[in-house]
Order: C-alpha cells, then structure tokens, then sequence
C-alpha cells in the first residue's frame, strides 16, 4: 500500500478556456517535454495546484494499475479517512458511491476502472459509512506510457454539496408552501395524480377544497402581516384535524385542499369535513387580537365524481360554491345538478353580456310611501331581465352573477343613466333611489359617472338618493371616506341600505353622511306578530335615527298590520309589496296621479308566522320534471324560493322539495311571480332540522 507521501504530485497546471488542465507524473510515467524538468516550473506548478486545492472547491485524484489510491487531495482525503483505513491505497471504488438508483451503485466507477475508459462529472458521495453528507462531481480518464502500457487513472473533482443544498431549497419551495410550509398546488396535483391512479385500481380518493369565511375582512382592518399569521394557525389546525389520514396543502390566498386515500363514505367525510369546520371556527389570538373566522368546505369523491385531478377539483371547486351559496361554515357534497347549475351560470354570464347591448334590460320602479301623508314621494329603480326565450329572469339568479363575471359596473352605470332620464319626466318633488355596489363604490369614477347621468338628465342632484350596502365599509380606506364627502358635494343623497345585517356598526353612522337609514326587510317581516322582538329593533333604529336627523325607510312591508306597526314606531317612510310590485316607467305617472298620488295597499290583513331569511340551494320535482332552485326564507308552514320558471298561472301544484340534504318533502305552490314562488308545506317542519342558520342576504336587484 502506499503511503501518503509516497503520492505524485502535480507537475504543471493550464487553464484552457478557464478550467484548470493538470498534468500530472508519476514515477513510472516518462517526461515527454524538457520544459517540465525545470525547477522553477515545477516549483510554480506544485504552488498553483496547492492553492487550487486549499482555496477552491476543486481537488485531484490518481490510481495506480490495481485502482488503488495514489494521491488524493488532502481537503477530500480527510473527508474519506477512517481509523483503521486511510483513503490513500484504498481502492477508488469503496470510497465513493455513484448518484444512481442501481442497487450495488460502485459498479458505475468500477466499469471505467475494469474497461478503462474516461468518465465526466459524475455525481458522487462518500461511501464511507458515518460520513457526513457530502457532494462532489468527480471526471477521471486513464494514463498510459510512452509505449502505451497503462498505468492508472487520473482525474479531478469539485465539491457540489452547496449546490446540492441549494438544489433540495429549491425544489423543496417547489412543492411547498412558504408561508405555512404545506404542500403548494404543485405539489398537491402530483399527489392527486398518483392517488387518483391507485383509485382507478378500486381504491377511493376524497378531495377537500377549503376557503376560510371572513378572511378578506382580517385582512383589510388588521393588516396583511395578522393575516400571513393567521393563515398559520389555520395550517397547524388543519394538519392536527386531518392527522394521518391524508396530505393537507395550501392553494395560495384563503385556499387550502386536502386529499384523503382511501375515504369514501359520507358518514365518515361528513364527520371529518364537520370536525375541520369546528376546529378552523373557533377564535384566534394574535398580537393580543380575538379572531374568529369560519371555513366551507366542498368534497368531490372518486370514481364516482371524477376519476382525473382536473375533474375532481372542479367537482370539488362547485361544491364549495353550494357550500357559500348554502350560508357558508358548511360542507357540502359534489352532485351532477352542481354541474349543470355551473353550466346554467355560464349560460347567464354569455346572455347577460349579450342582453346589455340588445335592450334586454330595464328598470322597474317600486314605489315609497311616506307615512305621514300616505303619499309616494319617490321611487327605487330596480333592475329586470326579459330573456327572449326564457322569459323574466329573477334578479337574484342574474346579479350575483353579474357581481362574479364583473359585469356589475356596467350594468350599474346603465341603470343610474336610465333612472335619472325616466325620473325627468317626473314631478319634481319625487325622487328616485339606486343601488350602488361595493364593487361600483370603489371605482374611483363613480362620482364622474353620478355627474354625467345627473346633467344628461337635467335633474337636480336632490331627487337622485344613491343606495350603499354595508359592505363597503369591509374596505374602509382613506379612499373610502374620500368617495363620501365627493358625492355629498354633489348633492345628491345618501341612503345606508340594508342596515342591521352583515356587518352593521354604529360607527358607520358617524363617519359617513348618510340622509336615511333602510332597516333591512328581515326586522320588518313578523315585528307584528305578538312577543316578536323585530318591533322594539325597529324602534331603537328609528330614535337613533331621530338623534342623527336622518330619515327611516322600512323594507319588505306586505301586510296591512305591518303598515300600522311601522307608522306607529315612528318610520318616515315604508316600501314593499304592499304597495304594489314594482313597474315599468310608463306607468309611474298613472301612479303618481291615482288617488293624488296616495295608493292603497292590496296587501294582507295579518302577518303569517315569521320566516327565516337565507339562500340555501335544494332540488325540486313536480311530477316527471325536477330542477335546483333556491330558499330565500324559510318558516315551519312553507318557503319563498326563486329560479322556478313557471308557463301561465300555474296554482295549487303538488311538488316534492329537498329541505334537508338528501331528504324531500311534499309541499304545495301556492304562488309564482317574477320567477319566484310560495310553497306551503304538507306538514309543518321542524326548523331544528336545519344544519345551523344561513346569513341573511341582500335583496337582489
């Protein structure tokens, strides 16, 4: 065996094109160039190959005939040393192991040694059990002499350890999110991918698409750095609920998915999906800050719902849609009429377009009462849909997907432009509400807009009273309060619409100069009704607005006994069905001028027993055909839904209606207008059947 010192050196280094070319000899290897004999030259190589290798990450290697050792460099000789083996005289093959699934991997380098031939930048590690992990890139090629005999292999290296790492960091953010450390999208699509190719073997996979409820508003009032911290909470949350029984990922945003091998009962998803809801509802504390959110969850299951990642994830992807359709923090299962409900939206979204250029649209006007003098002193324009082929098409089918495929500028636009122009004809004591959207709100040319319609129209900004939602407070911003003092600079009036659902402050109030409050139809519905609270929220709101001398306008009034609850608690105004469904602009003069312009209500004596107000999806069928429409609200003795397309007058028709998932149940149509519709049940239900109550929701349109 040969010693260390015993090794040859270097004798003369070369850069060609920025690589160093050693060349090297070896006691048997002949000098084929005076040149190298020199002194001086063999005292500037050996110097140069010792910088090389103590300053840089390159190093050299030769053998001997048996493919032992000779010399090694000192940095990688001590790397590979061991107690009783030093690296030089050991043979090359047992002190390297080749980067390769081969399973005796010293086979790569011993076939060069055994045939040799040269080999290039092999990867390679320690073979040297209890190393520590070590990378190098590793070329080798033999020598012979001057009569060709061979003599060995010579060859170098460089350390790729660093590299490697920073290799593993790159493919490791690859696949993983760095924010929560889950599973990215990428990552997640391959996982599904193989577990989706074990199920087509008989095994069934579960996917979860998660969205968090409520994040956005966490975001925009406590910054993005609470919300990152947040999102890492529900990361550990959400490994802990899942535990072993599947890979959890993040989407990116609120989005996170969860991929279950193995799980396809419903019993035992739904108790999973229940218990992940559960855990991401309950409070957060961050920077001495109580957060509560809450999660929906939509779950497609293979074969049956897909057996492909992009099909189980758009399954997936439209049943959490009917999980926020259905009043969110719920979980709902993939079913085909989901399909066709998506495909029934992208067919609103291709009309609708189509309707705003081909005068499909127009605005009806509903009428407001004032209850000291019984008169109309305005009207609220609201917006209607007649399809060519399908007839009326119900504003809470239409809006919402307005609001998603970003329609609902244009169409808000168009609605204030042809308000204020049908308001013109009118007195000039009458004036006319609409609605402006959060999305409308916080377009910065809103107030340009508002201005255009007012002098195209000639009205003074008085009679025009712009309707906000709560909403957009969500977003409160110096912009925000900026968009306020612009449009009472215009003139024109504010109305806070809705007031008392969502996200109702009595800060609102004070920071925004509102003209007049609207208390929300589900206070008015049932505030006649003995032992009903509705009617002492209605009276607090009215003496608050008093205190601000701003006006109340009381929604949804439809009984007779509701018109004199709302007189007597002190309301300005009152508006509903009451008074008549809303009408077209051609008719808005017979109305002012009958009765000098004081109308009668054509409504009900007494007021049915209170609803609960949600939107929650369900099946209908009468007789052979069947559909998916939606609860508005919801009472023991019957339902309002909406979405039902029904040809004449159609009264008293037996249907069956899906009020818990899974379950239908006999119920009677008793009414059908505007593609909404009044079912009365066969037997009263049992409203402690539903899952947990949906939101209240904003009218339509």
């Amino acid at each position: 065996m040969a010693s260390r010192d015993a090794r040859a050196v270097p004798l003369a280094l070369m850069l060609v094109g920025g690589v160093a070319v050693l060349l090297f000899c070896t006691a048997r290897a002949p000098q084929r160039a005076p040149a190298l004999a020199n002194p001086l030259v063999d005292g500037v190589a050996a110097r140069l190959v010792r910088e090389y290798e103590e300053q840089g990450t390159g190093w050299f290697w030769q053998t001997d005939r048996e493919g032992r050792v000779t010399y090694l460099s000192a940095k990688v000789a001590a790397e590979l040393d061991t107690a009783d083996t030093p690296a030089i005289g050991a043979p090359i093959r047992t002190l390297f192991r080749v980067d390769t699934n081969a399973t005796e991997t010293e086979r790569t380098i011993a076939f060069h040694l055994a045939s040799r031939t040269a080999f290039s930048n092999y990867s390679v590690r320690p073979a040297v059990p209890g190393k520590l992990e070590r990378w190098w890139s590793m070329s080798g090629r033999p020598i012979t002499d001057a009569d060709g005999t061979f003599q060995g292999f010579i060859g170098n290296g460089s350390d790729l350890t660093e590299r490697r790492r920073a290799e593993a960091e790159i493919a490791r953010l690859a696949l993983f999110d760095s924010l929560t450390g889950l599973a990215n999208r990428q990552r997640m699509r391959q996982w599904l991918d193989q577990t989706l190719s074990q199920a087509r073997g008989g095994r069934g996979t579960a996917l979860f698409l998660l969205d968090l409820d409520r994040f956005k508003a966490v975001n925009d009032t406590l910054g993005h750095q609470t919300g990152d911290a947040l999102l890492k909470q529900v990361a550990q949350r959400l490994v802990r609920a899942i535990g072993d029984s599947g890979l959890v990922g993040r989407l990116g945003g609120d989005e996170f998915q969860v991929v279950l091998p193995g799980m396809t009962e419903h019993d035992m998803l739904g108790t999973v999906a229940r218990g992940v809801i559960e855990a991401l509802s309950q409070p957060y504390s961050i920077d001495g800050s109580s957060i509560s959110i809450g999660c929906s969850i939509g779950i497609a299951i293979a074969p049956e719902d897909g057996d492909d990642a992009e099909t189980m994830v758009r399954n997936a992807d439209l049943a959490l849609y009917g999980a926020k359709g259905d009043g969110r923090g719920v979980h709902r299962f993939f079913k085909p009429a989901m399909l066709d409900g998506a495909r029934s939206r992208k067919q609103i979204e291709d009309d609708l377009r189509h309707a705003l250029a081909a005068d499909q649209l127009h605005v009806a006007y509903q009428p407001v009462v004032s209850t000291a003098s019984g008169r109309i002193v305005g009207y609220e324009a609201l917006v209607r849909w007649e399809h060519p082929t399908r007839g009326s098409v119900s504003p809470a089918e239409f809006v919402p997907v307005a609001e998603d495929c970003g329609l609902i500028e244009a169409i808000g636009e168009w609605v204030l432009r042809t308000a204020c122009i049908e308001a013109a004809t009118w007195p000039d004591d009458i004036r006319v509400a609409v609605n402006v959207s959060p999305i409308q709100f916080a377009n910065p040319a809103l107030p340009t807009i508002v201005t255009s319609a007012l002098a195209r129209s000639g009205i003074v900004p008085g009679r025009l009273e712009l309707e906000i939602t709560e909403g957009v407070f969500l977003d409160e911003t110096a912009q925000s309060e900026q968009m306020f003092k612009t449009l009472k600079a215009i003139g024109v009036r504010l109305a806070l619409d809705d007031f008392g659902t969502g996200y109702s402050s009595l800060g609102y109030l004070k920071k925004a100069p509102f003209d007049k409050i609207k208390i929300d139809q589900g206070f008015v519905r049932g505030a006649a009704i003995p032992g009903n609270r509705n009617a002492a929220i209605i009276r607090a709101i009215v003496t608050l607005a008093d205190a601000l001398d701003m006006e109340t306008t009381a929604e949804g009034v439809e009984t007779q006994d509701e018109i004199a609850l709302i007189r007597a608690l002190g309301c300005s105004h009152i508006q509903g069905w009451a008074y008549g469904k809303a009408a077209r602009a051609g008719e808005v003069p017979a109305q002012l001028a009958a009765q000098g312009g004081m109308p009668l209500a054509s409504a009900p004596a007494r007021s049915r027993p209170p609803r609960h107000t949600m939107i929650r999806t369900a099946r209908i069928r009468a007789g052979d055909a069947a559909g998916e429409i939606r609860i508005r609200n919801l009472s023991p003795g019957g339902a309002m839904i909406d979405g039902i397309a029904i040809d004449g007058e159609a009264t008293d028709v037996d249907v069956m209606i899906e009020l818990v998932e899974d379950e239908m149940f006999p119920a009677k149509l008793r009414w059908a207008i505007d593609g909404r519709a009044g079912l009365e049940f066969e037997s009263p239900f049992n409203m402690a059947r539903l899952a947990r109550p949906a939101l209240p929701v904003r009218k339509a349109g």
